[in-house]
């Protein structure tokens, strides 16, 4: 999964082959939603919360932001495993993969760079 602009959930086969996938809005899109459309919610910084039930505005924020991907994660997880096999492995990459694997044990291996560094290869593959 790649934690990104879209949230995006990639399931490829051991060989490489793609399958399919599933996208939602990003984290930081949806925060950024939260704070143009949503009378008075400020702009927060997405950082873990002292408590899943937030006491002030800010709080709160950040546990249905985070909190909530991370429940969505580990959902979306489940049923890719249930079509796919008890034997999927998860990588998680994007800017906010560490952020979201911390609260996790569904991910596998934590990669922020996957997506540039399987980039760089195939640019050398190809000079």
């Amino acid at each position: 999964m790649d934690f990104g602009t879209a949230t995006t959930f990639n399931a490829i086969t051991k060989e490489g082959e793609y399958l399919g996938g599933a996208i939602t809005a990003g984290i930081n899109l949806a925060a950024e939603a939260l704070f143009t459309r949503a009378a008075k919610l400020p702009r927060i910084d997405l950082q873990v919360p002292p408590s899943v039930i937030g006491r002030n505005t800010t709080h709160a924020m950040q546990s249905g932001l985070l909190f909530g991907y991370v429940s969505m994660v580990e959902g979306m997880v489940t049923r890719f495993r249930s079509e796919l096999g008890s034997g999927m492995k998860v990588i998680a990459t994007g800017g906010l993969a560490e952020v979201v694997a911390k609260e996790t044990k569904v991910i596998d291996i934590i990669s922020p760079w996957l997506t540039l560094e399987g980039l760089r290869l195939i640019w050398e593959l190809n000079h």
